[in-house]
């Protein structure tokens, strides 16, 4: 089981979310003031197959450039580590996420941002 509340940092800010929902093989995690949720969830996939599921929301009040009103939008990134049930032991999974969070580099989002493939 995961600690309780789970510390995310963003831009140097610790940001402390307590559990907020559990419900079988799903949790929940929210900042008090709801501007960060944080899911892990796993699911079966078939009868051989398993995925787990980590996904970080943000919402801010943000401005339309157009209008000028201020509204509520949500940024999400999640990962999703789908796998059959054997055949790849932990330290394998470990090592293809990490080779994929490598990857992730900030000019390689900034590129994602652009919509380049």
């Amino acid at each position: 089981m995961f600690t309780d509340p789970i510390t995310i940092t963003i831009n140097a800010v610790a940001n402390d979310l307590p559990r907020v929902e559990q419900a079988g093989k799903k949790s929940v995690y929210q900042k008090s003031d709801g501007s960060l949720i944080l899911t892990l969830s796993h699911q079966a996939m078939g009868s051989n197959r398993t995925r787990g599921l980590t996904r970080l929301d943000e919402r801010l009040i943000v401005t339309d450039p157009l209008t000028s009103v201020n509204d509520y939008e949500t940024a999400t990134v999640f990962t999703v580590i789908e796998r059959p049930l054997y055949g790849f032991s932990v330290t394998q999974i470990q090592q293809l996420v990490a080779g994929h969070v490598a990857f992730l580099t900030n000019a390689n989002v900034a590129k994602l941002y652009g919509q380049e493939s």
